[in-house]
């Protein structure tokens, strides 16, 4: 039998799915991106028996291409994480976000402290904030709620199975893992008094008409996801979770991320561990964070020397 002819990717259907991609999730692929997206989805171009990348493309546009769509992403994007990632950024909200969440809560009339982790990947995210709140004293359900999405169904299919392997754990003691997993066949099962207190949904970042369905929240994590938009819809993206966040509340990106030249609708805040964003209070004006003042003289100096985007 003959073995499918490997499909070629050329400069115009590379073109149309990276325009796609970025109508439909937002992921912005360029150039440099050819081989990849070739590798990656010539595959699927393979198992569907179709012959070209153009013939793929037709059916990702079909009315009922979503699931196909979806796998196409799934194929395409990283979803490599691990528990306790950037554990500074997860102690500070446990140790200062929540408890300021928690009295400005009780001001207005109560209510418990909502958390949404964007783009959770395979849950290792959020179940870190329940675990690290639980170490903490704190009760779930009480002092705050966990609410995750993604994406991907594949993903959160297995973030819902809540079924680990020990790569999960490359930044977790082997204490905290025995007192919150069950170990079986060399596969770790997360507790049910962790995995109960988080609430996974599906769901696509460029969706506003899903998003508005959650209620407002105190913080939201959204954290290696934003590196994937190109600017536009990372000032879209930014633009939503400014208007999903109540007035005072938190939204913590991932190290490597910031918001110069996307918003200055936040303050940047100094902890005691780390540096985060905060929506403002209404009336209030709190003073703009140094580090912040002098990074965007830097960017306006780059840009009067014509080193700007």
């Amino acid at each position: 039998m003959e073995t499918p002819r490997e499909p070629t990717l050329t400069d115009v259907e590379l073109r149309m799915l990276c325009e796609l991609l970025r109508a439909h999730c937002g992921l912005h692929f360029g150039p440099e991106s050819r081989y990849l997206i070739e590798k990656r989805l010539g595959r699927r171009v393979r198992e569907l028996g179709l012959g070209s990348f153009t013939a793929y493309h037709y059916k990702l546009r079909e009315v009922s291409g979503d699931e196909e769509l979806a796998r196409a992403v799934d194929d395409l994007t990283t979803n490599e994480t691990y528990f306790l990632r950037e554990r500074g950024q997860l102690r500070a909200l446990v140790e200062e976000i929540l408890p300021e969440t928690e009295l400005r809560r009780r001001e207005r009339g109560g209510g418990v402290p909502s958390i949404w982790c964007a783009g959770c990947s395979s849950g290792e995210e959020p179940y870190s904030i329940v675990m690290l709140a639980l170490e903490a004293g704190l009760v779930p359900g009480r002092d705050l709620r966990v609410y995750a999405s993604d994406i991907s169904r594949t993903m959160l299919l297995k973030a819902r199975r809540g079924v680990y392997r020990d790569a999960s754990f490359r930044d977790t003691e082997p204490t905290l893992r025995e007192r919150y997993f069950t170990e079986k066949d060399g596969l770790w099962r997360i507790a049910d008094s962790v995995k109960q207190h988080v609430d996974f949904i599906h769901l696509n970042l460029m969706d506003r008409t899903k998003i508005a369905l959650l209620g407002q929240m105190d913080v939201i994590l959204c954290r290696n996801v934003i590196i994937y938009f190109d600017v536009e819809t990372k000032r879209r993206v930014v633009q939503t979770f400014y208007e999903k966040l109540r007035p005072g509340g938190y939204l913590l990106l991932g190290h490597s991320e910031s918001l110069m030249n996307l918003s200055s609708a936040f303050e940047l805040r100094h902890l005691r561990r780390e540096m985060v964003y905060q929506r403002p209070l209404p009336g209030a004006s709190a003073p703009r964070d140094p580090w912040h003042v002098a990074a965007a003289a830097a960017l306006a100096r780059s840009e009067g020397d014509g080193g700007g985007e």
